[in-house]
């Protein structure tokens, strides 16, 4: 089951603007990440949930998607997510943002994860202006954005492909605009 869901739970970098996310769902979500390991049981993390489209208008614009396609400007404006989760280091809790980036990881993997099961999917998105980001939220000065969440049903078709020996891992897209993304073989990752 586990093996079913990190499959299924790609980068989506497009979604139906029919199917809205509730702020009970992202609270289920946010939930899930909370029970998840922490170093030193610190858990710096706080959740700035966006699912009304005032929020969303917020924060689309200081995010930037799909460095690999940068001809295409995505996510298309007919696309976009109809929901976010800002994670936010608490320096009052953990002074040092950087020293909690495991933490993060663990909380978006296992956030898209929870929305995967719930039907719905997701894209972690480093690329974006935090200090603006923070303004627009009129976050307190001690809660600094580390990653941003967008989630939504998925209106694309993601297709793992397996990289050729020294090949290209670039993500691309064809005529259909169908996504792909080469993964290296096991063979590759494992020392011995």
């Amino acid at each position: 089951m586990i093996r079913d869901l990190v499959t299924a739970n790609r980068s989506y970098r497009g979604f139906d603007p029919s199917r809205k996310v509730t702020r009970e769902e992202l609270t289920e979500f946010v939930e899930c990440a909370r029970l998840t390991p922490s170093g030193a049981n610190r858990q710096p993390l706080r959740y700035y949930l966006a699912w009304e489209k005032e929020q969303t208008e917020k924060i689309q614009p200081l995010t930037r998607w799909g460095a690999a396609l940068p001809e295409r400007h995505l996510p298309d404006a007919d696309k976009l997510p109809p929901a976010f989760i800002v994670i936010c280091a608490e320096t009052l809790w953990a002074p040092n943002p950087a020293a909690c980036q495991k933490e993060v990881g663990i909380a978006a993997q296992t956030i898209l994860l929870a929305a995967t099961e719930a039907g719905l999917g997701g894209l972690m998105i480093a690329n974006f202006q935090a200090d603006a980001l923070a303004r627009a939220l009129e976050l307190p000065e001690h809660l600094v954005p580390q990653l941003v969440l967008a989630i939504g049903r998925p209106a694309e078709k993601v297709v793992l492909t397996e990289a050729e020996p020294g090949g290209s891992l670039n993500y691309y897209r064809d005529e259909q605009d169908v996504h792909y993304v080469p993964k290296r073989p096991l063979r590759d990752l494992l020392i011995n």
